[in-house]
């Protein structure tokens, strides 16, 4: 097997991108190709899953033929993907019968607000993890139930099928004999107890969700069937939702090892091991990526505006024409001058988990330029990084020396030594940032015996810089209190 490869299928928020890992896990080839949003109403997000498919299949076709292999010279395909993110189909003809509700989406907000302090949000989070949000799977199919005419009928006669989009991408490259999930994407739905390691069938009644919808759930690393093409079968026997995946992927496989994930959110998690551990801050618990036979746990807090605001200020303000432009921009200045964005465009996700507050642009007087909102914006994504790390510190009981960081914002510079500073904790950058498609990769070549152990995956130093926090901590305090103060104008806009 020395001179065959692995493929991650990553399939993200904007983009469908197969990756080509060789046994060092070095990148020998990529292909990427962006799909549509949609925005049906304020707050919506939908995308086609139809055309996330078959960007992904485009994808695989390209990479491969870009390194001139063939599926012969596969060893084992892993598959990550945006969590939460809701397909239902038609079991039957394979077609979804609504587009996929992306995490992004906030439309059941009103109904996860009723939710809230009742004795279900309990049961909730006691038992998987998780805060009652529209952020998660069980609401946005009870919508797409209760709104798609038919769908409830189809579903009750078990016609219709559910899944995360790794399912959706596993039950279509298996031309439906798979219809299955790992622990990780299972516990973002809302729907699957941590603890008993199976649906919940109290919260699918709940819900209104017929359990023969729901997919078979098994360890990240396990045998979830196989890709056949050219004659070739190719074992499927890695998946992991992205935020698990990058964990896994920077080999954060001890307790209390810690990563950042700068993309078009920001997702930091802990590792905590073999024991669920509760937050009592507003983070949530969910399973971390194992092998077969294991089971493992992680802490989680979500930013819902990361790099997306990196997106805004090219595509809508159109103040720059590049996400690199505000690297340059926030250096050209010493401070952002007062300027504070709270990127809040769908509510803000932990600690706060506040559906009801919206994005604002505080503290500007006549002289404040586009470099200060610029740098303003990037010093958002850290300010945010940092609240969450100062809550999961309260819940694991320390403070790690170093924090892990990956995804497209983490090469910018300013922004990852704005985090070191305002943070006061080491930050780990490496060479590659694909860390989620690595993660999948390393799972699948894991299962399939390309790896022999974990241990081999940890003695490849892929560390690019170390960013050391130069800031004075009084100076820090000071920012961030002027954070939160912005971040208090912010909550709570629309009403409720």
């Amino acid at each position: 097997m020395s001179e065959k490869y692995l493929i991650s299928l990553d399939e993200g928020t904007t983009s469908a991108r197969a990756v080509v890992f060789d046994r060092s896990m070095s990148i020998v080839s990529m292909a990427q190709k962006e799909f549509t949003q949609i925005f049906p109403q304020a707050g919506w997000v939908e995308h086609d899953a139809m055309e996330i498919f078959a960007g992904q299949i485009s994808v695989l076709s390209e990479a491969i033929a870009k390194l001139g292999i063939g599926l012969r010279d596969v060893a084992a395909i892993g598959i990550t993907n945006q969590r939460e993110t809701t397909v239902v189909w038609d079991k039957n003809t394979g077609i979804p019968v609504y587009n996929a509700i992306v995490w992004q989406c906030r439309r059941t907000a009103d109904y996860c607000e009723m939710i809230k302090g009742t004795e279900l949000a309990d049961y909730i989070h006691v038992n998987t993890g998780l805060v009652a949000d529209a952020y998660f799977s069980a609401t946005k199919i009870k919508w797409i139930l209760d709104n798609v005419e038919g769908a409830r009928e189809k579903a009750e006669h078990g016609d219709l099928l559910f899944g995360t989009i790794d399912t959706w991408l596993l039950w279509r490259l298996t031309d439906g004999r798979s219809h299955l999930t790992d622990e990780t994407n299972a516990s973002r739905t809302m729907l699957y107890n941590i603890r008993t390691h199976s649906w919940d069938e109290r919260l699918c009644r709940e819900f209104g969700i017929p359990m023969s919808m729901l997919p078979g759930v098994q360890a990240s690393g396990s045998d979830f069937g196989y890709f056949e093409g050219d004659g070739v079968r190719v074992p499927i026997c890695g998946i992991a939702g992205d935020q698990q995946s990058s964990l896994f992927g920077h080999g954060c496989f001890d307790r209390g090892s810690v990563k950042n994930t700068y993309g078009t959110g920001c997702f930091m998690l802990a590792n905590t091991g073999s024991e669920p551990v509760m937050s009592n801050n507003g983070l949530v618990t969910t399973c971390a990526a194992a092998m077969d036979g294991e089971h493992k746990y992680a802490l989680e807090g979500s930013v819902f505006t990361g790099g997306a605001v990196i997106q805004w200020l090219r595509d809508e303000l159109k103040i720059i024409e590049h996400a690199g432009d505000t690297e340059p921009l926030a250096q050209s200045i010493s401070d952002t001058a007062g300027v504070y964005v709270v990127p809040a465009f769908t509510g803000l996700g932990a600690p706060y988990w506040n559906m009801y507050a919206r994005g604002m642009i505080i503290g500007l007087t006549r002289g404040a330029g586009r470099a200060h909102i610029c740098r303003a914006a990037l010093e958002a994504i850290a300010y945010q990084s940092d609240d969450v790390l100062n809550t999961m510190v309260r819940d694991i009981g320390f403070t790690p020396e170093e924090m892990k960081v990956d995804g497209g914002a983490a090469a910018n510079g300013f922004l990852m030594q704005f985090q070191s500073d305002i943070s006061g904790i080491r930050l780990a950058r490496p060479r590659v940032l694909e860390t989620t498609a690595a993660g999948a990769a390393m799972l699948a070549g894991l299962t399939c015996g390309y790896f022999r152990s974990a241990s081999e995956l940890t003695a490849m130093d892929r560390t690019d810089r170390v960013f050391s926090p130069t800031m004075d901590r009084a100076r820090a305090a000071d920012m961030v209190k002027m954070w939160h103060k912005a971040v208090s104008r912010s909550l709570d806009w629309i009403e409720k």
